[in-house]
């Protein structure tokens, strides 16, 4: 660059500089859903329920607690019987804190009609019991959403919770 435009390298620098103190902007908020990478359930997909971007006293590294799928459901059909589909409707979650690092963000943004806030909070995951507690809950609200999920602006299901669905193939 200074080379080009004739500049001392001095300036160069200064113009490095200051393009790096542009900050990023924050994109993984509540409702993004994530893949996770590392650990017990690495390949599965979660979503955001709230993030700690500059740590907290019991992890002092950027973190966000995190609500995802475990065991997704399986594909039904029609000539199934009532007691088979609800076996295969069946959805195990899992509600854990995960380090930045060890997730990768997708494009999909769950609806906010399915208040990804809502699904736990910090007291619950202080106790087992809470964690138990949040388990269920997240698993009757993914259970509800992928059965019937909400519809897009064109009227469509939406992509996000389909996408949620599926499970990841690599």
């Amino acid at each position: 660059l200074a080379q080009v435009h004739g500049l001392g390298s001095r300036v160069c620098g200064s113009v490095v500089n200051t393009l790096a103190a542009v900050k990023m902007g924050k994109f993984i908020k509540a409702g993004r859903v994530v893949v996770m990478l590392q650990g017990r359930y690495a390949g599965k997909k979660a979503i955001v329920v709230k993030t700690y971007d500059d740590g907290s006293k019991a992890r002092p590294f950027g973190h966000c607690m995190v609500a995802g799928i475990d065991r997704a459901p399986l594909k039904v059909t029609r000539k199934m019987s009532k007691k088979k589909i609800t076996k295969r409707t069946k959805v195990k979650p899992f509600v854990k804190y995960v380090n930045y690092n060890h997730m990768m963000p997708t494009r999909y943004q769950v609806p906010n009609e399915m208040s990804p806030g809502s699904i736990c909070t910090d007291q619950q995951m202080d106790t087992p019991d809470g964690r138990k507690e949040a388990r269920k809950f997240a698993k009757s609200l993914f259970q509800e959403k992928f059965q019937n999920p909400p519809h897009d602006k064109s009227g469509r299901p939406s992509k996000d919770v389909l996408y949620m669905r599926k499970k990841l193939r690599f």
